[in-house]
């Protein structure tokens, strides 16, 4: 009896967490995820909206993934970049925010990525949002460059 009123109360402060309307802005599920080649995404557009992966409403939808998936593809993205004038980027998982209904997950949320990217011989860092839930084009955010494919 205890433990049922304990999940009780634990899904109430859970769904309570989470909007019953998703504020995302960019989901496109006709969106067909880059191919890998050498440990990266073939990415080949640059973002136009200066919002793509800098607010948590435009992330970088990179699902449909587990979270077990994530690293490895975030790693897939970071790995076709670079800072804009060719810089080698650092990039960390700072942490999540921002619940959201999704039917992608069991349990019908989900939350985004926040990541830390840092360029060499620079101060300079930017945050950028990760979505593994939802699907949408890949593009290279502003501020950044697309690797050349021979690097």
């Amino acid at each position: 009896m205890r433990f049922s009123v304990l999940l009780l109360i634990a899904s109430c402060i859970l769904s309570s967490c989470v909007s019953t309307q998703s504020t995302l802005k960019n989901v496109d599920n006709s969106a067909i995820k880059p191919h890998v080649n050498n440990n990266r995404y073939e990415i080949n557009e640059y973002a136009s909206d200066t919002k793509y992966g800098f607010d948590e409403d435009y992330p970088i939808n990179i699902g449909l993934l587990i979270a077990t998936q994530e690293e490895k593809h975030v790693s897939y993205f970071f790995n076709a970049l670079e800072g804009e004038n060719g810089e080698t980027i650092s990039y960390q998982k700072t942490g999540t925010c921002c619940p959201f209904p999704t039917t992608n997950n069991a349990m019908g949320a989900g939350t985004i990525s926040i990541y830390e990217v840092t360029f060499e011989k620079s101060n300079k860092k930017k945050i950028i949002y990760f979505n593994i839930h939802e699907k949408g084009k890949m593009l290279c955010p502003k501020g950044f460059s697309i690797k050349p494919k021979n690097n």
